[in-house]
């Protein structure tokens, strides 16, 4: 299913905790790479500080630059959160404000080696946490390349009135880059205005809504046990569906023209 980028507006909830929600419910195998310049939580939060050493996307961007070796190094950096399955897998973000300047010339290669793990055997899905985009480095290419863009927001006016201006931002990018339209959707979450309303005045579509569970929530930041039947865990693993959907009909409209060239008659 390639890439499925979620990224957030200033005041807007944690992505993070969203992005690591659908990894752990997510029902194909999967890789969650942490793609925020700001740095990654969940080493020292879900994981409580536990693996020995340095990993992650500063280790690989620092070896990238140097041996261009990202094919190979890649799958020693990741963290397995399903042991020993290896179908739920991390690669961390920055824990070091300083690596974030050695990645950001790196965000296409990372943008296009992520784009061919849906295509290797066996088959990853990545789902990446961009972060908030007001930050210096903003990971804009992997946005680019991403199958699906989840701008995630609260229901509530102020996180609406941000979340209106990031949409702007993205819109004028993807337009700049001749991005396929249909990519950006609203993932939004807790209660407030309604999927229509918010959808009809940001003239987004709202592709799920995700329910407020501040004691799951606290898990995912924090670290302990993540009870699937919380009210968080079943709608991430929900939003699966219509994020294949949204794919599947993507796909088959790009693919259409072509389906429909009759070759000539000589």
């Amino acid at each position: 299913m390639a890439i499925i980028a979620l990224v957030s507006a200033k005041g807007s909830p944690g992505v993070t905790t969203t992005a690591l929600a659908c990894a752990l419910s997510w029902h194909r195998r999967l890789v969650l790479a942490e793609c925020d310049p700001a740095g990654g939580t969940i080493l020292a939060g879900y994981l409580g500080g536990a693996l020995d050493g340095p990993r992650g996307i500063g280790e690989l961007a620092v070896g990238e630059l140097r041996d261009g070796n990202l094919e190979t190094a890649f799958w020693s950096q990741l963290v397995d959160l399903d042991a020993p399955c290896r179908e739920r897998l991390l690669l961390p973000g920055v824990v070091d404000p300083a690596q974030a300047g050695s990645i950001s010339p790196l965000w296409q290669r990372f943008a296009d080696f992520f784009g061919s793990l849906d295509k290797g055997q066996p088959q990853y899905d990545v789902i990446v946490d961009c972060g908030r985009l007001q930050v210096a480095g903003p990971p804009w290419p992997v946005l680019r390349a991403a199958a699906v863009v989840l701008l995630v927001t609260r229901a509530q006016l102020p996180d609406l009135s941000a979340t209106r201006s990031m949409i702007r931002a993205i819109e004028r990018d993807f337009t700049e880059h001749r991005v396929p339209p249909g990519t950006l959707r609203l993932l939004v979450v807790g209660d407030g205005h309604g999927k229509g309303e918010i959808s009809k005045a940001l003239r987004v579509p709202v592709i799920a809504t995700l329910p407020a569970d501040p004691r799951t929530a606290e898990v995912l930041s924090l670290g302990g046990t993540v009870r699937a039947g919380r009210p968080l865990m079943r709608a991430a693993g929900a939003l699966e569906v219509p994020v294949r959907a949204l794919l599947d009909r993507r796909r088959a409209r790009l693919a259409w023209p072509a389906a429909q060239e009759v070759p000539d008659v000589v």
